[in-house]
């Protein structure tokens, strides 16, 4: 689905306050279905977290496969803008890290910190 057209075909679309308002409804009940549907998937699964998987699967469960495509693009765009990058893993953890400590290194779990 391109960008584009959905624009285009929004400008024919009501700009009243009501239109708005079926609109972002629609739209929540839509990601609340597509949520419950993933993580139904997940507990299958025997897992607690979903991930992008899960959520490509619901789409096609609920007869959505057209969005699994462009979905996808974006999320490997995504990726590769943040450098593969996880919420946590940045450098500056260390330096917080050391701050708490006085600079000094925390000692591993059974060492001593003796020589």
């Amino acid at each position: 689905m391109e960008t584009g057209k959905v624009v285009a075909e929004a400008e024919e679309l009501p700009k009243g306050y009501y239109a708005l308002l079926a609109f972002s409804e629609s739209a929540r009940i839509f990601i609340h279905y597509l949520t419950a549907t993933a993580n139904d998937i997940c507990k299958e699964s025997k897992r607690q977290t979903m991930n992008a998987g899960d959520v490509f699967k619901a789409l096609e469960d609920i007869e959505f496969p057209e969005f699994v495509g462009p979905l996808k693009v974006s999320l490997n765009d995504f990726k590769r803008k943040n450098g593969g990058k996880k919420e946590g893993s940045s450098p500056n953890k260390e330096v917080q890290k050391k701050r708490k400590t006085g600079g000094k290194s925390t000692p591993k779990k059974g060492d001593t910190g003796e020589k």
